[in-house]
This record gives structure tokens, C-alpha cells and sequence, in this order.
């Protein structure tokens, strides 16, 4: 046998055959180059191990974006609320009629100024819920940290003191609460920003 012979597979390659196939023996040019000591390239930093990135918001994550314009939506019903009843016990205050009913002495029992602090605090907190709600679409970890608190908090002051009004929003807090601190809401506010 000698390696003239263009029948023979261990000869070299004549002009008009083609190389083997990439993939087959060793390593090709054309391949991936290999990065030191045969060890693999590293991902690129940030990347989650197997976990897909999220692209668009989370159905969970929106929902709790909503929840919170729900809530901003209370807090404004309950900041009028809360001033149109200070500025009706400032004014009822002075009418000796009204001193004498039972239903008007309970409620001249609030302070007008406890009222009014009230009515502010709605409206903070009505504030307070629409940034959030604002910064869902674009915010890190602490607007998730920051949601999480939101929740808790809300679903707290809606069972102590507004047990009455306060259960559609202990209802509402505990859904955003459970909506932004599950694996989507973590990987939603977590992901790469470029």
C-alpha cells in the first residue's frame, strides 16, 4: 500500500476531496477557541445560573403594581373622608344643638386636630403607594425591600386601628406583600440593568 494510492483513508487528502467534518478528531480552527488549561469559559458576570432573565414584568409582580393603585385610590376616598369630618366637627362644635345628641357626642369625642392628623396621614401613605407603584417598572431590590415593608405595615395598621375600612386594605397589603417577595418578584427586581 503506499500513500499514492487515492483509494487508501490514511493518505493525505487529494486536491479535490474535502476536509473532514469539524467535530471529528481534534479540535478545529473554525471551533470555539479553548480558554487555558482546558477548563470552560466563565459566564458573564451577573448572569444567574440557569435562571432566564426576565424581559417583561411578571404577571404577580403587575398585579401587585395595580393593588397599589388600588390602595392609592382608598387613600384618597380616606383622606376627603377624613377632612370633610374635621371640618364638619370644627364647625358642629360651635352649634349648641348638635352638643346634645348621643351620635354627634361620639364623634365631637375625636379632636378636629386628631382628624386633620389623620387626613394627613392618609394622604402620606396615599403618597407613599403611588411612588411605589411608580417605581415598580424600573426599581433594584429596594424598591422590592421597600414594597415588601409597604405591605406589611399596611396589612398591620389595617387590622389594629381601621379594623372596619382597613380589611380591604389588609387584603390588598398581604397580596403585594406575597406578589413581590415570591421567586418572580425576586428575579423581576433583581435583574441586570444595562
Amino acid at each position: 500500500m503506499s500513500f499514492g494510492d487515492p483509494n487508501n483513508p490514511y493518505g493525505p487528502p487529494q486536491g479535490g476531496q474535502q476536509p473532514p467534518a469539524p467535530g471529528y478528531g481534534y479540535p478545529q480552527q473554525s471551533q470555539q477557541p479553548q480558554q487555558g488549561y482546558g477548563y470552560p469559559a466563565a459566564p458573564p458576570v451577573g448572569a444567574y445560573a440557569g435562571a432566564p432573565v426576565p424581559t417583561s414584568m411578571p404577571g404577580t409582580v403587575s398585579t401587585a403594581r395595580v393593588l397599589l393603585w388600588v390602595i392609592v385610590g382608598l387613600q384618597l376616598i380616606g383622606t376627603a373622608l377624613f377632612a370633610i369630618s374635621a371640618a364638619g366637627v370644627e364647625a358642629a362644635k360651635d352649634d349648641p344643638t348638635l352638643s346634645e345628641e348621643p351620635a354627634f357626642e361620639q364623634l365631637a369625642d375625636y379632636s378636629s386636630g386628631l382628624l386633620w392628623g389623620l387626613t394627613l396621614f392618609a394622604l402620606v401613605w396615599g403618597v407613599f403607594a403611588l411612588v411605589l407603584a411608580v417605581k415598580f417598572g424600573k426599581g433594584g431590590n429596594g424598591v422590592r425591600v421597600t414594597a415588601l415593608i409597604f405591605g406589611i405595615i399596611t396589612a398591620i395598621l389595617g387590622i389594629y386601628p381601621f379594623i372596619l375600612v382597613g380589611l380591604i386594605h389588609t387584603v390588598l397589603a398581604i397580596l403585594i406583600a406575597v406578589f413581590v417577595g415570591n421567586a418572580a418578584g425576586s428575579a423581576w427586581f433583581k435583574r441586570p440593568r444595562y
